[in-house]
């Protein structure tokens, strides 16, 4: 027991210990769980128990069990105090823990804090696989995200991006708020609470009627499903599909209205710096045929587009359809209509007219990372260049010129420009450490 100090063992979804666990259970000298896994386990009457709550202090008690464990009789611990000497030495460590420990749960502090070497782990079923199998369905190309301890915005916009998706809940990031930020999105949620228990509760809800509900402190999980896509198809590598194979795709690719699309060029380089990532929201501004928009939700961005033009949000629905992705598609004008969006990661604006630099300003004040924007009229360029450095960001930008090979009689080829386009964008310098000069 002595290199391997601290025996882990996952329990609380149905099933019992098998009889490993149990026994090293009964033969501990210190148990550390949350209170329902310790009155269900075998712990004896002489064994020291801690109950699980804040992390720190349960660390430091197994620490200290750990020294007083090694410490020889009639040496001194390292605070200098004399150990005093035991007639019996105490037993194991075990820390009690729900379902598999090692995902996304205590194994992670064990190991950074004691050496992985150290650790004893016996998986119980987590409540993400429990889950999935109450419903019957196959969870290897879920995604997984945690909103326990994090921001509940990533859970969202993963929500919003992918078909299938469970998100761990915690403390002010539940079932409630999870609907309300999801809103009106085509999904369903399937909240799953007390899981192996008597009070098991299993409920497909949606947003709106999540949002509405106190649902307690018992909740495991939230799977968000896209139901017409739920089963999924047979995968080989399993959790979120790989990114794109390619992207800046050609203008045929996409339905559009008279050439009015972000050219593949200008679509590269803006993709490059707009580097969307699931996780991620994304709006793309003055959207036209929502070429970005889709690229964007391609690599597993969640993408709201903004279009004023009723025929131009149809277009950008159709396109996201085609591709297979998932693209929020607000009908309105900008500025005015972002005001009820959630803050972006990320801005892609390509259209604006007059309006440009008001845009820029407002994307400029909410956007998290950074604001890419393309122009046509150069003229227009200073203005939203000032919008940039004004909020903030450190600002670049280029002229994109090319020339495509195009066909001539006689089986040649020739260079056809394309129409010159001004690449500028602004990132957010990262925050200052506090306490760093000035």
């Amino acid at each position: 027991m002595r290199d391997r100090p601290i025996t882990v063992v996952g329990t609380g979804t149905g099933a019992p210990l098998p009889p490993d666990a149990a026994a090293a259970v009964a033969g501990a000298g210190l148990v550390v769980g949350g209170r329902r896994h310790l009155a269900a386990a075998p712990v004896t009457a002489d064994a020291e128990q801690v109950v699980l709550g804040a992390l720190a202090p349960a660390l430091d008690t197994i620490e200290r069990y750990l020294d007083d464990e090694r410490q020889p009789d009639g040496e001194e611990h390292p605070d200098g105090e004399p150990h005093e000497p035991r007639p019996d030495r105490p037993g194991p460590v075990v820390v009690l823990a729900s379902g598999d420990p090692g995902f996304f749960g205590i194994v992670r502090v064990l190991a950074e804090r004691f050496g992985a070497e150290r650790l004893d782990v016996r998986a119980g079923v987590s409540s993400v696989a429990a889950a999935f199998a109450r419903l019957g369905l196959p969870w290897d190309d879920a995604v997984v995200v945690s909103a326990h301890g994090r921001e509940l915005r990533t859970a969202v916009n993963v929500c919003r991006a992918r078909p299938k998706v469970a998100v761990l809940t915690g403390p002010g990031a539940g079932p409630a708020e999870l609907g309300a930020a999801l809103g009106s999105a085509a999904r369903v949620l399937v909240v799953a609470s007390a899981l192996g228990s008597e009070e098991e509760r299993v409920e497909r809800v949606t947003p709106a009627e999540a949002a509405a509900r106190d649902w307690g402190s018992s909740v495991n999980v939230v799977l968000c499903l896209d139901e017409a896509r739920a089963l999924g198809a047979v995968r080989t590598v399993a959790g979120p599909p790989a990114g794109p194979a390619g992207w800046a795709l050609a203008e045929e690719d996409f339905a559009h209205r008279d050439s009015m699309i972000t050219k593949f060029e200008v679509r590269a380089l803006a993709l490059a710096r707009l580097g969307p990532r699931l996780g991620d929201l994304v709006w793309d501004i003055g959207a036209g045929s929502g070429s970005v928009a889709v690229e964007c939700a391609r690599f597993g961005a969640a993408v709201t587009a903004v279009e004023k033009t009723g025929d131009g949000a149809g277009r950008i629905r159709a396109n996201a359809a085609a591709h297979g992705v998932d693209v929020r598609v607000v009908h309105g004008a900008a500025p005015t209509v972002l005001s009820g969006l959630d803050d972006p990661d990320a801005v892609f604006v390509g259209g604006g007219g007059r309006e440009l630099p008001a845009v820029v300003t407002a994307c400029a004040r909410r956007a998290r990372r950074t604001v890419v924007v393309a122009m046509a009229a150069l003229d227009r360029v200073p203005a939203a260049r000032a919008a940039l450095t004004d909020a903030g960001f450190d600002c670049d930008g280029v002229l994109l010129q090319s020339s495509r090979l195009a066909p001539l009689p006689g089986d040649v080829t020739r260079l056809a420009a394309t129409n010159p386009v001004f690449l500028l964008w602004g990132v957010r310098p990262p925050a200052r450490p506090e306490g760093a000069n000035q």
